[in-house]
């Protein structure tokens, strides 16, 4: 259960969440994400929310060096962007958002051309969304010569935008509630190509599973020394075979855009706003995330989405699937929490958008104030 902490990564930041113990939750408690009373104009509130593309960034850099083609750098933006974005919209902010970005390279790896892919992949992004009414906005940013603090590159974003008291989503989740599910593959009707359903993050475990030790050898620089040699790139797959039951190499299933729902959840609240109990990206946790929010819940998911094939293959090189349900999203990654009459109505939406919605369990009372959350899957029953 510990093969992710072993490489130096925490699926449930129990670390992070202590620290932030005792500070200040902002003007919602308990929410998503921290929403401020905004100093510049009273009466709303301002939002604002940093992350990135994590360890994604070593694969984009392999695939690179081995294709002498730098356009793999380019999803990079989307997963920088899609990380803040689809957080914020679980707490009913749907744009515009104000976007700055943020790249440290080693200018001894990380060329030019490089860079240039990054910030175009940026304004290709934005530019897909502008037709489902997200307006994203880049306002600058920085790109920073650290080549004595990283190897290669690290791509983060920072975003802003701001919301009325209507518009805010908190977690008011309760015992009857309806879990309903989007699916993280197929191709929703926004995106050029389908989506293996990775996001940004696992990419640490699912990279070292997968990939070949000759990558080792051959690219030091894409891996902490710090790591035990056992740990590092212990796969059976190169970056250009064939991911099983699918059509993806193993290069493009793990690069694969990290799919924003921001289309899907500005119609859903559009529609059903004051029926949302709450939203729940699952990005780090995976399958666990909702754990975190709420008091005295219990949540069962007993009609999961099918394994998808990324995480079939990450899963069979060994670890269990108790910890690849608490890593990644293994079929769904944005939650809505409704009450039974509804539930229906949101499948609908997603369909319209090609996105796969699905009911996938419910809530109960638990009979501790502590949450608790029972996964009833194929591969066995798992609870946390």
């Amino acid at each position: 259960m510990d093969t992710y902490r072993k490489r130096g990564v925490s699926p449930t930041k129990e670390d992070v969440h202590a620290a932030l113990k005792g500070m200040d939750e902002g003007a919602f408690p308990g929410s998503f994400c921290k929403i401020l009373d905004n100093p510049f104009e009273k009466g709303t509130y301002i939002l604002m929310h940093a992350d990135g593309t994590g360890t994604k960034s070593s694969i984009a850099y392999l695939m690179a060096q081995e294709t002498h083609d730098p356009h793999w750098y380019s999803g990079l933006a989307q997963d920088a962007a899609v990380m803040n974005i689809d957080d914020m919209g679980c707490v009913g902010a749907v744009g515009p958002f104000l976007f700055s970005n943020t790249i440290g390279r080693n200018t001894h790896r990380i060329p030019g051309e490089a860079i240039k892919a990054i910030i175009h992949g940026y304004e290709a992004f934005f530019a897909s969304l502008r037709p489902y009414g997200v307006t994203c906005l880049m306002s600058g940013g920085e790109t920073a010569d650290v080549g004595d603090l990283v190897q290669t590159l690290v791509v983060d974003a920072t975003a802003v935008t701001t919301l009325s008291l209507k518009e805010i989503v908190t977690m008011r989740m309760q015992p009857g509630d309806i879990i309903v599910g989007f699916s993280s593959t197929g191709k929703a009707i926004y995106e050029d190509r389908p989506n293996s359903g990775i996001a940004s993050n696992g990419l640490t475990l699912a990279r070292h599973q997968l990939l070949s030790h000759e990558y080792a050898v051959r690219y030091p620089e894409t891996y902490s020394p710090t790591l035990p040699e056992h740990l590092v790139y212990q796969g059976p797959y190169h970056l250009e075979d064939i991911l099983p039951e699918s059509e993806f190499t193993i290069g493009e299933a793990l690069l694969s855009p990290t799919r924003t729902y921001l289309p899907l959840v500005k119609e859903i609240l559009s529609l059903y706003r004051e029926h949302i109990h709450g939203i729940v990206h699952c990005t780090g946790g995976g399958q666990v995330k909702c754990k975190n929010f709420g008091k005295g819940l219990r949540y069962i998911k007993d009609n999961l989405f099918p394994v998808p094939p990324l995480f079939h293959a990450i899963q069979k090189t060994g670890i269990s699937w108790k910890e690849m349900y608490q890593v990644f999203n293994m079929g769904h990654r944005i939650e809505f929490y409704v009450s039974r009459e509804v539930a229906p109505s949101l499948l609908d939406v997603g369909e319209k958008y090609h996105i796969e919605g699905k009911i996938i369990g419910r809530i109960e009372s638990s009979s501790s104030e502590n949450n608790e959350v029972v996964l009833l899957t194929p591969h066995g029953e798992y609870i946390y």
